[in-house]
């Protein structure tokens, strides 16, 4: 197994956080994982993304050209992010805010309401693990059960009361696929 996934969206959208989730997930299962973060002045409302590599054997570069899945959670990620998605890759699209249909036959796209969504929960900021959720359902790359132990040890102090959320907005993630 080898995975290669960009999650991209506007700076202060939980990209950078829903690729730390993945990492500490696949290292919390022994999978060999990179995680590299792009950041810099984008955090001020421009697209911050993270790379994120699971595999089963070493890795040999901790980047990407060609994803096999992105997160894609605005408008100009969409546009990024979508033309270079691997052939038979997954493109999953947070269509809440992103209104552009891929025009794309060689990869499955997914269009997940996940603001909507996220705000049924009540905190429109859990939108990054809904759509981390829908990965995990169509990939099962890893296991919801280590995902919920990974929230518990690194969610912050600061974030700690919206535990059961980030696990509640996991797993409707995870329905939108398996319904």
């Amino acid at each position: 197994m080898h995975h290669e996934i960009i999650i991209s969206g506007f700076g202060g959208q939980g990209a950078l956080f829903a690729g730390q989730l993945l990492a500490y997930g696949a290292n919390a299962e022994g999978r060999y994982v990179t995680w590299i973060p792009s950041y810099g002045p984008e955090m001020r409302g421009g697209t911050a993304n993270c790379t994120v590599i699971i595999s089963d054997e070493e890795i040999g570069s901790p980047l990407t050209r060609h994803p096999t899945a992105a997160l894609v959670l605005n408008p100009p990620s969409f546009d990024r992010f979508e033309p270079l998605v691997k052939t038979g890759g997954i493109l999953i699209v947070n269509s809440s805010l992103v209104s552009a249909k891929s025009k794309r036959e060689d990869i499955r796209v997914i269009y997940v309401p996940a603001n909507d969504i996220a705000a049924e929960l009540g905190v429109v900021q859990l939108a990054n693990v809904v759509m981390v959720g829908t990965l995990i359902g169509v990939t099962q790359i890893l296991k919801v059960e280590t995902l919920d132990r990974v929230l518990e040890e690194h969610i912050s102090e600061r974030h700690r009361d919206k535990l059961p959320l980030n696990k509640q907005a996991l797993r409707r993630g995870i329905a939108l696929v398996q319904s």
